[in-house]
This record gives C-alpha cells, structure tokens and sequence, in this order.
C-alpha cells in the first residue's frame, strides 16, 4: 500500500479560523484525494494520511518560520502547500522582507517535498479588504481603503506567482474567486472576515486537482 503525506503550511487561512477543522481546506483536500476514483482505480492501494499543519491564526512569515523551526516533523512529505503573507501586509511589513522571508520559507517547502519542487503549492494571498470586516468603520470612525489593500494584495501576489516560478513550484490563484464572493455571507465565516467552510472547498477542489496532476 502506498502511503501519501501532506504538509500545509500557513497562517489563519491555513489552519481554519472560525471553521471546524475538518472543514479547513487541507482536509478537505485529503477527503477529495481519498475519493478520487483514478487513485481507487489505479490498481494499488494507496491512503492519504490526515494532513499536518503548521499554521496559526495571525503569523507572518518570520513567525511561520520560526515555528517549523521549533517543530519536529518528518524528513520528507509527498505534498506541502504554503499561503503565508496576509498579515505581513496587514502589518504594513515591507514587501522587501516579504521576499526575502517568503523565499526562505519556500525553500524549505521544497526540502520537505524532497526537493521535488512540483510537488509544491503555493496558494495567492486571498484579499481581506473586500470583507464585511474590512468594510466596518475602525474606533476614530475611519474606513478602510480597499482599494490600496487590494493593490498591496496584488503586489504581494506578484512576489509570491514570481518567486514560485523561480523555484519551479506550482501557483494557484484562488484570490479571483474569492473576490467575488467576499462580500457573499454564504462564502464567509461568522466573523466577516474569514472564509467558510463553503469557500474552503473552492480551494481544496483547485489544490487536489493539482496535487492529482502533479
């Protein structure tokens, strides 16, 4: 029997905030993946273990980093995913240090995958400026300006599509989507802000599919 291993690598959209874990978009990559009928099909049997996650709500890279770091976790994994960056941004982090971290982090993404860089995902940035949380007025009765966070969104995703080909690693958009339906409670979690359950599985059908032709 072969067994498959997936390490996803984040920060609160990784993990699942405000949703059950099983409803976070790493497991529901596994669940498609176990129900693949090619794999079923494939004439050996294979398992998809649960995913392991390194992700929590409010890290930017250097913290993703130091996490992995103070971790102990297996020589090598089949798949590893990376979205990591939203709270640099919203930080007002340079997009400088975003580079320099996000590559470190990406680099040890591809070590984890046994330096099989194809068997590395990294999902863009999804854009929180277009939310009912961002939307809300702040303490002083200040709005948020969407439309620059959504252009350091933008830029932030340049860095990831451009530093993921650089290393050969695969790029999925899921920030497209997630625009249009940020403003959609259907696609939201309860806190206006985070997606749900709903959203998540957007993301899993586009990350299993890739994992599959990978």
């Amino acid at each position: 029997m072969t067994h498959f291993t997936y390490l996803a690598l984040g920060d609160s959209y990784t993990i699942g905030e405000q949703v059950l874990l099983q409803e976070s978009f790493p497991c529901q990559v596994v669940q498609l993946l176990r129900q693949n009928k090619t794999m079923k099909n494939s004439g050996s049997e294979t398992s998809f273990t649960a995913p392991e996650i390194i992700a929590k709500t409010g890290w930017t890279t250097d913290e993703l980093t130091s996490a992995i770091e103070k971790n102990t976790l297996l020589p090598q994994y089949d798949f590893v995913s990376l979205l990591i960056g939203v709270n640099n941004q919203y930080r007002g982090r340079s997009l400088h240090e975003f580079e320099t971290g996000f590559t470190y982090l990406l680099q040890m993404a591809i070590q984890f995958a046994a330096n099989q860089a194809k068997k590395v995902f990294v999902l863009s940035i999804p854009d929180w400026g277009i939310t009912p949380f961002a939307e809300a007025r702040l303490p002083d009765g200040q709005g948020r300006d969407s439309k620059k966070i959504a252009g350091e969104i933008d830029a932030f995703n340049e860095v990831c599509k451009k530093v993921s080909a650089l290393h050969n690693c695969i790029y999925i958009d899921i920030t497209a989507s997630q625009r249009a339906d940020g403003n959609n409670a259907e696609f939201l979690a309860a806190d206006g802000l985070h997606p749900s359950a709903k959203e998540y599985a957007k993301w899993a059908r586009l990350l299993s599919e890739a994992m599959m032709a990978a």
